[in-house]
């Protein structure tokens, strides 16, 4: 391993892919940027009218900030501490925010008080099931908007041939699709195999136990898993695993 390790960062390609490399680099890790998400707003709004309002990211955020949507009577939920931030800067009062940053941790918080309500759940088109069921089956009327779509740049790929190579030290998954598009990447340059097998020999850091269990499904070890699910935790988290403070 070389004093500054490879750390593949897939955040998209926009403040916050520039706020990793950032990161990384006061890490003293060389970071190798490679977007695998790319977003598509969908110009949809949530609706206005819904007991309870639940979002799962800051680009939904900041999407409804700029749609101009107003809450009234409605209790704000967000998962994670980096949308409930984004939300509060925009202007809005976040009135919830589950223990658990996760789907199942938002059903945990709501279920024993949303019998019967109307919760409208605003995120993208990659959104999992978990919390559409979980809220069902609680007694929710429960109706989901489609802030934006999230797709696979057609230049990604760069971190699966530096896998591939073994010469990539660490790589850091924020969710199960960043792990699906890196692999769908390296199947579209021929190199799947080898980018997994590149992948056992390095650190593979994920938020969440969702973006674990995709991972492992895919056949990728997971090494590290932070405490905290927020972008910064798991660089800090991944660059001590590869050796370094």
């Amino acid at each position: 391993m070389t004093d500054r390790p490879h750390v593949a960062v897939f955040r998209p390609d926009d403040e916050r892919i520039t706020d990793a490399v950032e990161l990384l680099d006061d890490l003293s890790a060389d970071p190798v940027p490679d977007p695998m998400l790319e977003v598509a707003p969908t110009g949809a709004s949530p609706r206005a009218d819904a007991d309870y309002a639940v979002f799962t990211s800051k680009t939904g955020a900041e999407l409804i900030a700029e749609a101009g949507w107003t809450p009234g009577e409605t209790t704000v939920c967000a998962i994670g501490d980096p949308t409930a931030a984004a939300l509060e800067s925009a202007g809005y009062t976040v009135d919830l925010v589950p223990e658990e940053f996760s789907s199942s941790g938002l059903v945990d918080a709501l279920e024993g008080s949303c019998d019967g309500a109307r919760i409208e759940i605003a995120r993208s088109d990659h959104g999992s099931a978990v919390l559409l069921d979980g809220l069902n089956d609680a007694g929710a009327y429960v109706h989901e908007t489609v802030l934006y779509r999230l797709t696979r740049p057609a230049d990604a790929g760069e971190s699966a041939e530096l896998a591939a190579a073994g010469d990539l030290d660490a790589a850091l998954f924020t969710s199960s699709l960043t792990v699906e598009h890196f692999l769908t990447a390296a199947e579209d340059r021929g190199i799947r195999e080898d980018a997994v097998a590149g992948l056992a020999e390095a650190v593979v850091a994920v938020i969440g136990e969702p973006t674990a269990e995709t991972a492992r499904s895919h056949g990728l070890d997971v090494d590290v898993i932070p405490d905290q699910a927020d972008f910064e935790t798991l660089a800090r988290d991944a660059v001590a695993a590869a050796g370094l403070d």
